[in-house]
């Protein structure tokens, strides 16, 4: 048998409307409204009496019924599932044209607007934080990572692209200027930053820029961050700020607290004092004399 042609049916005032040009015939069936159909809305027995895979306790009353299309009607129960608060039965009943026998479509457990849900997926890539990577563990990073770029777009890093090519090393992918900018906005706003509680802590004066056990990053970073290479260092082995700190900067020199010295009274001891006789010099006046000119007064 030949393959049967597609009817398009048209309105009352014009001719049915090609395939390629239905704007005219879509636009009026979307919008126009499902008509609720009452023989339908009336079947709530019917539609009760088709949940059939759990109890009938666990069936509450009839919420609602809302219209789906002609003669078409969805009719909602209340769930008492235990671990379903707030989930509806939906049980979806239809009729033939001039029949008044409902039957059902489908039944169908379903959230409602207050239902307690999972939470939504997220893929793994995104669910991973710092620190979840064990030994062993693998974690491919995605061809159209932003944080990367193609090796022979070079890395925009002068110091980095000489070093590169100096060792013949060839990288495939080097970080991009994106990634080297959320890294170090990443460092500096986390325990590597002057904000870090060790940082806060320590003197102002004991800034890792100016500590001897403070090695520079190559390339653009360095201007900001370096790696610390001091044992006793919380930090040690870890990239910081220029203006994080700790107290173990290699110029915090222990200063010897001044001590309070208690001062002893002067005692004068009268019977060791010896009495001297002066005698009267030459040029010398009493005291009841008058003064003479540019002398003794």
């Amino acid at each position: 048998m030949p393959p049967t042609t597609p009817r398009y049916l048209g309105t009352r005032c014009g001719p049915p409307g090609s395939v390629g040009n239905n704007g005219r015939v879509t636009s009026r069936t979307a919008s126009r409204a499902a008509r609720l159909d009452q023989v339908c809305a009336d079947a709530v027995g019917v539609a009760r009496g088709a949940i059939t895979d759990v109890d009938p306790s666990d069936v509450g009353e009839h919420l609602e019924a809302i219209a789906e299309g002609d003669r078409v009607v969805t009719h909602f129960f209340e769930s008492h599932l235990d671990g379903y608060k707030g989930w509806r039965w939906a049980v979806t009943v239809t009729r033939v044209p001039r029949s008044r026998h409902v039957t059902v479509c489908e039944t169908v457990l379903l959230p409602g607007p207050d239902a307690l849900l999972a939470p939504g997926w997220v893929p793994w890539n995104e669910r991973v934080q710092p620190g979840d990577l064990g030994v062993g563990d693998l974690m491919p990073t995605a061809p159209d990572d932003d944080r990367l770029t193609p090796g022979y777009v070079l890395s925009d890093d002068a110091a980095v692209e000489e070093v590169s090519w100096e060792l013949g090393l060839g990288r495939s992918r080097v970080m991009s200027r994106e990634g080297r900018m959320e890294t170090a906005q990443r460092w500096y706003d986390g325990e590597s930053g002057p904000e870090a509680p060790i940082s806060a802590a320590a003197p102002r004066n004991a800034r890792c820029g100016t500590c001897g056990f403070y090695l520079p990053l190559a390339g653009r970073l360095r201007q900001m961050f370096g790696v610390c290479g001091n044992l006793y260092a919380p930090d040690d082995g870890r990239a910081v700020s220029a203006d994080h700190g700790c107290g173990a900067h290699s110029e915090a020199l222990l200063s010897t607290p001044e001590q309070a010295v208690d001062e002893l009274p002067t005692v004068y001891d009268d019977s060791e004092v010896e009495s001297v006789a002066v005698s009267r010099g030459h040029g010398s006046v009493e005291s009841g004399e008058p003064a003479e000119d540019y002398g003794h007064s």
